[in-house]
């Protein structure tokens, strides 16, 4: 172990348990499209969630979705539901730069007004955005509180678990994008210092839980386009 390694994990049991899993109901996705509703429908008490489900196409077309969610999306469906939560970005609305990447080329027309709408009416509908970026550190102390909701790049996103069992290239059929860059949500729900893993679900996957180093997840979370968007949910 690193010195930095060994610096960081007394940060990590500053009052931290070394190890931690939240349990939560799995859903994959049904579309490429709602890995981020997917996720919300992991954090959702149960009678809410069953309420979502049961109205989901209705409350899809009535959120405007057009079929791609964003992060903030996805903060007005927990605001919905009256799930506690905190938005952590380092971009207010639309980055200007994504304009001519691959990913967001196709969605940015039919999105970008609703989305700086949305970010600038956030305030006043009571859904708390922080333009901020936080630590692996920050995510760790968030975890004895609820689980998260993360914005990777499903390129970087790896597993230790799917590895060993020799179904690493099962998992990048899940995620076959030719792009750099491919936006997808995941719920990180634990974590092990000694070990130094982030142990998180997949909606690509039926339930399962994953783990990966968390110096890869930092990549992954990190990756240009994702704007550093994270949630943290209290419960």
């Amino acid at each position: 172990m690193t010195a930095r390694q060994n610096e960081n994990n007394e940060s990590f049991n500053n009052g931290q348990p070394e190890k931690l899993h939240i349990q939560l109901s799995h859903f994959k996705q049904k579309s490429n499209w709602d890995c981020g509703i997917s996720c919300i429908l992991m954090v959702l008490p149960k009678k809410k969630r069953q309420e979502l489900l049961n109205n989901f196409s209705q409350i899809c077309k009535n959120e405007g979705f057009n079929k791609s969610t964003w992060t903030i999306d996805l903060c007005y469906l927990l605001k919905k539901f009256d799930v506690p939560h905190i938005f952590y970005t380092i971009t207010l609305g639309v980055h200007e730069g994504y304009k001519g990447n691959s990913f967001y080329h196709s969605i940015l027309n039919k999105d970008e007004n609703r989305v700086n709408t949305r970010f600038k009416d956030a305030e006043d509908c009571g859904i708390f955005v922080r333009k901020k970026p936080v630590s692996i550190i920050d995510i760790i102390a968030h975890l004895v509180n609820g689980p998260v909701i993360v914005l990777t790049n499903a390129k970087v996103l790896s597993c230790d678990i799917c590895k060993f069992n020799k179904i690493s290239s099962e998992f990048r059929k899940c995620i076959p994008w030719p792009a750099t860059y491919q936006g997808h949500y995941i719920v990180v729900c634990g974590y092990d210092v000694h070990m130094r893993k982030i142990f998180y679900r997949n909606p690509s996957f039926a339930d399962h839980v994953c783990t990966m180093p968390m110096e890869m997840f930092d990549l992954a979370r990190k990756s240009y386009g994702t704007d550093e968007d994270i949630i943290f949910i209290y419960t």
